[in-house]
């Protein structure tokens, strides 16, 4: 691999990043070069910006939400190559018989649910469930049908009658869900 990101990660780096997201050697100097290739500023971060310059993730309709689910809440407005890993690791599949820190259903499940939770309150409300809605289909569907939709949700998920759905409500509403598969993403070698 003869171009300049390769060089910049260490040894001991790969075998860090590799231990903390069980990505291969490999998987971390392919992402890495990906990484640098997005860092416009050529300052070893990325920004919002240099996320929402991914096409796939730019005509995301939930494209704002994937990008801050890169951002630890009130930490920075950017990020390094390790946290860039640590959230791409929660999208590999899971490999039987192996310890999947990041990646285990119970990890996509939340990683999920923080995508429906917009005020990080561990809930997840009728309006939040509408915003997500109105992201997802836009004008393609009548706001009745929409609040419909969130109503229903709600009132199959919630089980304790708070008109909210907590983690727990909502991992027992994806019970019978593939979520492992869903939520992964086959990396090249």
């Amino acid at each position: 691999m003869g171009n300049r990101s390769s060089l910049l990660l260490r040894e001991e780096e790969i075998a860090q990043i590799q231990e903390e997201t069980g990505f291969t050697p490999n998987q971390i100097e392919r992402l890495y070069s990906r990484f640098t290739s997005l860092d416009r500023g050529d300052c070893g971060t990325l920004s919002r910006e240099d996320f929402l310059r991914i096409p796939e993730l730019a005509i995301n309709p939930l494209g704002d939400r994937i990008v801050h689910a890169f951002f630890e809440e009130g930490c920075s407005d950017r990020v390094n190559f390790l946290q860039f890993m640590q959230v791409l690791a929660h999208f590999r599949p899971i490999k039987k018989g192996r310890d999947n820190k990041l990646n285990s259903r119970e990890q996509k499940l939340k990683f999920a649910f923080k995508m429906y939770d917009l005020d990080n309150d561990d809930k997840i409300s009728k309006d939040e469930l509408l915003a997500i809605l109105h992201m997802m289909v836009g004008a393609n569907i009548s706001e009745e049908q929409l609040t419909s939709i969130a109503e229903r949700t709600i009132l199959e998920a919630d089980q304790n009658g708070d008109q909210m759905i907590s983690f727990e409500e909502f991992c027992n509403a994806l019970e019978r869900t593939d979520v492992e598969q869903k939520m992964s993403i086959r990396f090249l070698n």
